[in-house]
């Protein structure tokens, strides 16, 4: 009896562990930093990426929040830039969609953009439409981001 007791209570350790699951899910929290960026309108497509910049996105649980700015820090008046906005946003599957709530131009805002988004090792694409019909706006961009550390 004493040597069945072990055996026992191995066979029920063993039963009652659930398997482990594997996700598939993309987990978009995180700081990201834009690393190319590209548009293509009409038959056009262009790099929008500009090196002389920083952007970062910053996704949570519900909200995503992004910023721009120059690497200058202003100095240059003519080339100074900054910009930012942020609102919630849903993710299914693939599907990440924005609903811009604040922006510094506020004709973009209360837009909603929906994009599929993957990522792959430390890089997330997304890629989907802009489209702001009141500022003639009707675009893809292609956007790849890489995780900060």
């Amino acid at each position: 009896m004493k040597k069945l007791i072990p055996f026992v209570i191995a066979f029920v350790l063993l039963v009652s562990c659930e398997p482990k699951k594997e996700s598939n899910a993309i987990t978009l929290t995180g700081t990201w930093r834009l690393i190319s960026a590209e548009t293509t309108e009409k038959d056009s497509t262009f790099s929008t990426f500009n090196p002389k910049t920083k952007m970062i996105k910053i996704i949570n649980d519900t909200h995503f929040a992004f910023f721009n700015h120059d690497l200058n820090n202003g100095k240059d008046s003519t080339n100074a830039v900054f910009f930012g906005g942020g609102g919630k946003y849903t993710l299914k599957d693939s599907i990440y969609t924005e609903n811009l709530e604040f922006f510094n131009n506020r004709q973009w805002e209360n837009g909603k953009f929906e994009f599929t988004v993957k990522i792959k090792n430390d890089t997330l694409t997304q890629k989907g439409v802009e489209k702001v019909e009141k500022l003639g706006i009707d675009r893809i961009i292609t956007e790849k981001y890489v995780r900060e550390k």
